[in-house]
């Protein structure tokens, strides 16, 4: 299972960005695709995502309103388009699918699925 991500950045406080991901090698079609971050001391937070099936997106409470997740390419590619930056938001973000993620627990099961290298986003 390969995940690819591009975009990240520095960008100033109001200021937006967007991150990339293409999913391949899974066996079966992927359930669950979205982004963690990995901010310093290890917090780990899954911020956003998707469910292939339905389209349905989820967020955590720190994103709404803020960031928009978004699947294409036959459902293996998913988006994150990131505005109204702060700089909490500077983070190691990576890219994670599950394929045996459920619906309703999505967002949760990115966790414990396949993640990317990460790609670094700076908010000053």
């Amino acid at each position: 299972v390969q995940l690819v991500e591009s975009g990240g950045g520095e960008v100033q406080a109001g200021g937006s960005l967007s991150l990339s991901c293409t999913v391949s090698g899974h066996i079966y079609p992927t359930n669950c695709m979205g982004w963690i971050r990995l901010a310093p001391g290890d917090k780990r937070e899954a911020v956003a995502a998707v469910y292939a099936g339905t389209g349905a997106t989820s967020y955590a409470d720190s994103v709404k309103g803020r960031f928009t997740i978004s699947q294409t390419n036959g459902k293996n590619t998913v988006h994150l388009a990131m505005n109204n930056l702060k700089p909490e938001d500077t983070s190691r973000y990576y890219c994670a699918s599950n394929p045996g993620g459920r619906e309703d627990q999505c967002l949760e099961s990115l966790m414990g699925g396949y993640w990317g290298q990460g790609t670094q986003v700076t908010v000053s």
